[in-house]
């Protein structure tokens, strides 16, 4: 396709390469990222997960890197201080480390397939199996070498073990309500980013080509994984680090990392499709309060509309809607409502009329407005790929802002249709250059999240709660996500941890899944041991299917109800725990929850730990996901670890076995954490948070804590607190304000260690606990 190397040219941070048939670039973007290029469309395209702020911080930075090139026999070498890049003929790419360690290369053998062509397979097909064909060569192409030991991470939601070696995906974006299971190639998001792990060396890649693309991870063959598309151009960027974190963060330095959320967005939420009536809804507000049970946000499905057009509500089922959502809001609740890209073909109805006024929807090749069929019926569909139609999109999201709305839930916006998935040839804008629906399929959701995200911290002033269904990279800039229409089976439950650990690893880090799982009928069992998962999963939504059996907290019985309200409560303990970790997100990349292996990667037993995750650096989780279980064992990496239910101290990089009835998630605590807790509270804002509960866990460390108002960006301008916690070797913790600028900081700490606990008031910028002079009695 290249063909020889002719020459070269130094333009900037830009190697340009001169081959028989083309010319193609190497970008350094810093010592440790550099991008690779070919155009193989008439055009440089816009790059949706890449913003320009990002790309130009990148040049800056890149003004510093010395580059070295040397034409050598081989071929051209581009070393940085971290990087030695080989550049051959057919535009082959090899990279090593700066001690010419082989980190990633290209693999000149052409392809081979596992896949033998069989006799008879046409009779497996008509019974209804399904044959997958053996994938073919692809206009874009790249293969890499496997050179031993790669285990590989991220690709997204999908399904699946944590490592995705010897698997293939698809970028696809795919309404798929069926039960989810390993063999799916594709499902809602798709986010062409992964991170291999190879001994002690860490790279990424992302495939910066929003095409329908697929992965293969070594299933066609053990010597050689390779991804592909047919459209776009070749376009991937190459990230290498010392850790698997620093490969994470020049990633998210790329994308962009999610804002810091409303702190009431990180309590508990529920949801149905749907609560039909302002009174059902009452009534679901009622229980929460009546049993106990902290509740921040309450969700309304698409029944809440009047006929399911969007940006309406139902005069019949919420006739005083806007009453309604004040009574709730005095009550401590938000309410979040969906709304779906299809808009209702109907004169007459205000949001078709002025999309069709200001031509905003998508159109088919003669130039008339596509339609298909959803939930209202024959819809259109919005251009979301035009800058014109996002401010459009958003304007009308000031309708739901005045009645007291607090989010908006993304939904159906694949986009997903019931007539067929939209034709190829479905045209959009795409900002006034023109694409078809196979470019722009895999980021209208993405693109729909930017235009609602934007819409309301211009209208609303807050910071945006925005979740969505469909991704592309860096969709984390604008919203949360969950992992879409799961069911109410074991294996979804058993999916959702991996699953949430590789979103993580591709940049979402506001992610959960449907707690009780959406279709098909959960059992008491079952909501109390995903309640205990969902806990820690950073976006905590209980949601189910109309049809199925009703999974409210008290839908069962009395045990079920109290293991609920017991981990329900415990999230609401864990709220700052939680909201420290979006802070450290928005600075350095990391995820809140994370596999062990981004935590102990020279741990091999952390590598496949596929039932076992970190919530941050301190708290490990082993929630137990099969039927029945009542005891399970527990791989505890290197360190100290405590149970946080029974005090016990383990030693670490062993198994234990740990009893787990029903009302225990297994957790462990690293040593020398010091852990903030909030008092008991029924929802974030129900009282003035003034005293802050420290739970110390004996050895060294120190552990960094945020606090700011909770709801708008005056934490950019420097309006937030942040506090500095030491624990001494001899039990010693130092206490001290590293920024004040929130006027409402705290004004006691009580001190919980071993059992007892000692309330101090903090009115020093340094101050230092003896814990074992505490001498309160036992708790």
């Amino acid at each position: 396709m290249f063909g020889k190397l002719l020459g070269y040219q130094k333009l900037e941070n830009r190697i340009l390469l001169q081959f028989e048939e083309k010319v193609c670039y190497i970008e350094i973007m810093e010592e440790t990222v550099i991008r690779i290029f070919a155009s193989l469309e008439e055009k440089e395209q816009i790059s949706y997960g890449i913003t320009e702020l990002s790309r130009q911080q990148y040049c800056n930075a890149c003004q510093q890197v010395s580059v070295q090139i040397e034409q050598r026999e081989q071929g051209l070498v581009i070393k940085t201080g971290k990087l030695w890049v080989e550049v051959n003929d057919d535009f082959k790419v090899d990279i090593y480390n700066n001690q010419h360690e082989i980190l990633c290369r290209d693999y000149r053998m052409e392809r081979e397939s596992f896949m033998q062509p069989e006799a008879g397979w046409q009779q497996a097909a008509q019974e209804g199996h399904t044959i997958q064909e053996k994938t073919g060569k692809h206009k874009i192409q790249v293969i890499k070498t496997m050179e031993g030991e790669e285990v590989f991470y991220g690709l997204g939601d999908k399904t699946g073990f944590l490592n995705k070696r010897g698997y293939e995906y698809e970028m696809w974006n795919s309404d798929i309500p069926d039960p989810h299971v390993d063999s799916f190639r594709a499902l809602y998001k798709s986010i062409p980013f992964f991170i291999t792990m190879r001994n002690s060396h860490f790279y990424g890649i992302f495939f910066d080509n929003p095409h329908k693309s697929v992965f293969d991870m070594g299933k066609e063959s053990e010597k050689y994984y390779f991804f592909g598309a047919e459209q776009g151009n070749l376009d991937y960027y190459f990230m290498y680090g010392n850790t698997m974190a620093d490969v994470l963060k020049s990633y998210m330095g790329l994308t962009g990392t999610h804002p810091l959320p409303q702190l009431w967005t990180l309590g508990y939420h529920q949801s149905r499709w749907s609560y039909e009536t302002s009174q059902e809804v009452r009534e679901i507000a009622k229980s929460f309060r009546e049993n106990d049970i902290p509740c921040d946000c309450i969700h309304l499905d698409i029944d809440y509309m009047d006929g399911c057009r969007v940006f309406t509500y139902s005069p019949e089922g919420f006739p005083d809607m806007k009453e309604l959502i004040q009574q709730l809001n005095q009550e401590g609740f938000q309410i979040v409502t969906i709304i779906d890209p299809g808009v209702k073909l109907e004169e007459g109805y205000p949001i078709y009329d002025q999309g069709l006024e200001l031509d905003c929807f998508v159109k088919d090749k003669e130039g008339t407005n596509y339609t298909n069929w959803v939930w209202p019926g024959t819809v259109v569909y919005p251009d979301f790929s035009d800058e014109k139609v996002r401010s459009w999109w958003g304007e009308n999201h000031r309708y739901l802002i005045e009645l007291g709305v607090s989010g908006i839930w993304n939904d159906m916006n694949e986009p997903a249709s019931f007539h067929g998935e939209l034709p190829d040839d479905i045209q959009f804008s795409e900002e006034g250059q023109g694409a078809d629906h196979r470019r722009i399929h895999n980021v209208y959701g993405h693109l729909m999240s930017q235009a609602t995200y934007e819409a309301w911290k211009k209208y609303k002033k807050t910071r945006p709660f925005v979740i969505t269904r469909a991704c592309y990279a860096g969709t984390q800039r604008y919203a949360t996500a969950w992992t879409g229409d799961n069911h109410s089976i074991w294996a979804h439950l058993q999916m959702a941890v991996p699953q949430l650990c590789n979103l993580g690893l591709s940049g979402m880090a506001f992610v959960g899944t449907d707690v009780g799982g959406f279709g098909s009928d959960c059992t008491p069992e079952l909501l109390c041991r995903w309640v205990q998962t969902g806990c820690f999963s950073p976006l905590f939504r209980n949601h189910s299917c109309k049809g199925s059996r009703r999974q409210e907290p008290w839908a069962f019985n009395q045990e079920t109800l109290d293991i609920n309200r017991k981990y329900i409560k415990l999230r609401y303990r864990l709220l700052p725990y939680f909201y420290d970790l979006f802070w450290e997100h928005e600075r350095n990349g990391l995820p809140v929850i994370r596999p062990l292996v981004l935590e102990f990667p020279e741990d091999r037993n952390t590598w496949e730990m596929n039932d076992q995750f970190m919530v941050g650096s301190h708290i490990l989780v082993a929630p137990v996901v099969n039927q029945g279980q009542r005891m399970r064992l527990v791989y505890l990496p290197e360190g100290i670890w405590e149970d946080y239910w029974t005090g016990e101290r383990h030693v670490g990089g062993t198994y234990i076995k740990r009893e787990a009835p029903l009302e225990v998630c297994p957790m462990y605590i690293k040593a020398g954490t010091i852990l903030p807790n909030y008092p008991e509270i029924a929802y974030t804002g129900e009282k003035k948070i003034k005293q802050l509960i420290l739970e110390v866990y004996e050895g060294e460390g120190e552990y960094y804590h945020y606090q700011d108002n909770g709801k708008d960006f005056s934490y950019q301008e420097g309006v937030y607190n942040q506090y500095l916690f030491r624990l001494s070797e001899n039990r010693k913790l130092q206490l001290d304000i590293i920024h004040q600028g929130y006027e409402e900081g705290y004004t006691t700490f009580l001190i919980r260690w071993k059992g007892r606990e000692k309330q101090i008031c903090f009115v020093q910028d340094t101050q230092i606990v003896l814990l074992d002079e505490i001498e309160s009695e036992v708790l």
